[in-house]
């Protein structure tokens, strides 16, 4: 025990028995013995000891701090730097135009603050007026097109009502035919209306983009219409209840749209993934036509080998749960398994036909 407190410097105990002078010989021989160390030696040593832990202690945070600072810039992988976004968002374009011309649409009289905040040079404008008298109503952007680098131009449609619309008169005040201007008058104010607005982007502050309109916005006509594609499925003819096709294509959409027909995974092919609409949007259901893409079987008795696909057009009739009856189209692809057809997918647009490769023009002989 003395031995003990000797090296973790602890003090002895109080009422501890002193040891007679040759109860501390004996003790003395017997250490001598066991470790040739006298006990002065241990004494000493267990003094040195107790200094290399305090001098570890005390220097270890210095050396470790001073090794962490001598690491080279370099020596690791270089963090990558959060990037700044582009400068030439189109959607950020699109967003900010569609605000600008909601505003200006129902900018009045000391509005001009108001559109500054798109268009800084519309503070010095003189707007006419009551605030508010015009609202834009289902405003959305039909073009985005990028003129430069930095600006954008975007043409948003709207369509313009009045907070206090005047009704037109049935008929003159003379019992005659309606006014042609007034007709032109309604009818413009019941048109959708095309409004082209040139934004310019620019990086902003906190890795954000900044965006300003560069003029008013300019009325402009409305997209010009284009043909619709050639698509894979022929004519539409009527869906023949006896029609394996028909059968498998309306209960399908009855489970779908009405809830109704049991567990929708039941007319679903293997691996495929759809859920009802929830809540059911309609009562009932009546598949009046299918367009095929293949029209060899015209009749469709009969369901070919497991794996045949097949897409289609499905024309309906849904009532609704008000008892109206809405015409809705759906393109589909079957698959055939276990002499049944099964829906393999609702697709997400018809299916467009290859585009027919002109023949190559015959050489002309040689002389």
């Amino acid at each position: 025990m003395r031995l003990l407190r000797q090296i973790t410097g602890a003090p002895a105990e109080p009422d501890a028995w002193p040891l007679s002078e040759e109860e501390g010989q004996s003790e003395n021989e017997g250490v001598e013995g066991v470790g040739g160390w006298s006990m002065g030696g241990r004494a000493n040593t267990a003094a040195l000891l107790r200094w290399c832990v305090w001098t570890l202690l005390i220097v270890g945070p210095v050396l470790a701090g001073a090794a962490y600072l001598s690491i080279p810039s370099g020596s690791g992988p270089d963090r990558a730097q959060p990037a700044a976004p582009a400068a030439t968002g189109s959607q950020g374009a699109a967003g900010f135009a569609t605000l600008f011309v909601a505003a200006y649409i129902g900018a009045g009289e000391g509005d001009e603050t108001t559109l500054a905040a798109y268009y800084p040079a519309a503070s010095g404008l003189h707007l006419e007026g009551t605030s508010g008298q015009r609202r834009g109503e289902q405003l959305t952007v039909v073009r985005l097109r990028q003129t430069d680098p930095d600006i954008w131009s975007v043409t948003v449609a709207a369509r313009i009502t009045t907070a206090h619309p005047t009704p037109a008169p049935a008929t003159s005040p003379a019992g005659g035919q309606r006014d042609p201007k007034q007709d032109a008058v309604t009818a413009a104010a019941e048109a959708i209306r095309y409004f082209q607005v040139p934004v310019a982007t620019a990086p902003a502050p906190g890795h954000a983009t900044g965006y300003v309109a560069l003029a008013l916005p300019a009325e402009v006509a409305a997209p010009p219409r284009i043909e619709p594609p050639a698509l894979v499925y022929g004519q539409p003819r009527p869906a023949l209840p006896a029609d394996p096709r028909s059968q498998a294509v309306s209960q399908f959409l009855d489970a779908y749209l009405t809830g109704k027909g049991g567990d929708l995974a039941r007319y679903l092919a293997p691996g495929t993934q759809l859920s009802a609409i929830s809540p059911a949007p309609y009562r009932s259901v009546s598949l009046d036509q299918l367009a095929l893409e293949d029209q060899a079987d015209a009749t469709g008795t009969s369901v070919p080998r497991d794996g045949s696909q097949l897409r289609l057009l499905a024309v309906l009739r849904a009532t609704g749960q008000d008892g109206l009856r809405a015409p809705l189209t759906y393109a589909l692809t079957l698959s055939a398994r276990a002499g049944r057809w099964e829906i393999a997918a609702l697709d997400g647009a018809p299916a467009q036909a290859p585009a027919r490769t002109q023949p190559p023009a015959p050489l002309a002989p040689t002389p």
